[in-house]
């Protein structure tokens, strides 16, 4: 019992830092509330602050990447305990994001700037939509599986974890990935695009649209044919837009392991 104890509370410690570094992002993307932010004067070589800045969105990418693949679940769960799998990958996600905020380099520099207050008010609006939309789309397909707290809670009261079944609730009828979209309006959307903040959000952009191809060919063998259909059938991140372009739909034909 003490082990299942344990666990849980291994579980929710690991999900309140992912919480409180969630919070913290809004602040350091938005340039408000958090001592440390994207965007201020450049203090040092444009050189160095560059590349220290693509070796921490660097880290977070192989993180967040490489320990969502199944291959390294397979591996790293004769490691760690299969009930704490997800809670260490949502730790080591926050650790890597905690590193980021700590080490950023501002650039300096404005690549644009809104200044008229309704276009700065729209955009904050805007921004605010896309973190909502982040954390609505992760309720709908079960927030407290996707941060580890199910398992933890299961483990504790003795039940095995199964496989949450394939839906499509809410904004996932409209988009694929509707949590990303959400990322793209609160990366994006600012009223004063610094040098920094285009470096991050080009790079959270490409690393996004790559992630993507690699989670789809995942839930395609995870849920074969019927997420196959539902990805012919609706729009990767624009909703109202045609399904599935052909150029895409041909890419997939002749090389079925891009997706």
């Amino acid at each position: 019992m003490f082990k299942q104890i344990g666990f849980f509370i291994y579980g929710v410690v690991s999900y309140f830092i992912f919480f409180g570094t969630f919070l913290y992002a809004i602040g350091f993307i938005g340039n408000f509330w958090v001592p440390t932010t994207l965007d201020a004067p450049l203090s040092g070589p444009l050189a160095t602050a560059i590349a220290v800045n693509v070796v921490l969105l660097a880290v977070f990418a192989v993180q967040h990447s490489v320990m969502a693949r199944k291959w390294f679940k397979e591996w790293w769960t004769q490691i760690v305990p299969k009930p704490i799998e997800r809670s260490t990958y949502v730790l080591f996600s926050s650790l890597a994001l905690i590193l980021l905020f700590w080490q950023w380099r501002p650039m300096g520099g404005v690549v644009w700037s809104v200044e008229n207050p309704v276009g700065v008010a729209v955009l904050y609006v805007l921004f605010g939509f896309g973190w909502t939309l982040v954390l609505v789309s992760t309720f709908l397909i079960n927030h407290f599986d996707l941060f580890g707290l199910r398992q933890v809670w299961l483990y504790l009261i003795g039940r095995e974890v199964q496989p949450l079944k394939f839906t499509t609730p809410g904004f996932y009828k409209l988009v694929r990935h509707p949590l990303y979209l959400g990322w793209f309006f609160a990366f994006w959307a600012t009223p004063t695009m610094t040098f920094a903040h285009l470096l991050f959000s080009i790079a959270t952009t490409a690393y996004i649209l790559l992630a993507i191809q690699f989670e789809e060919r995942d839930l395609v063998r995870e849920h074969g044919e019927r997420y196959e259909a539902y990805r012919q059938s609706v729009p990767m991140l624009l909703p109202f837009t045609p399904k599935r372009s052909k150029i895409e739909s041909r890419i997939t034909q002749e090389n079925p392991s891009v997706l």
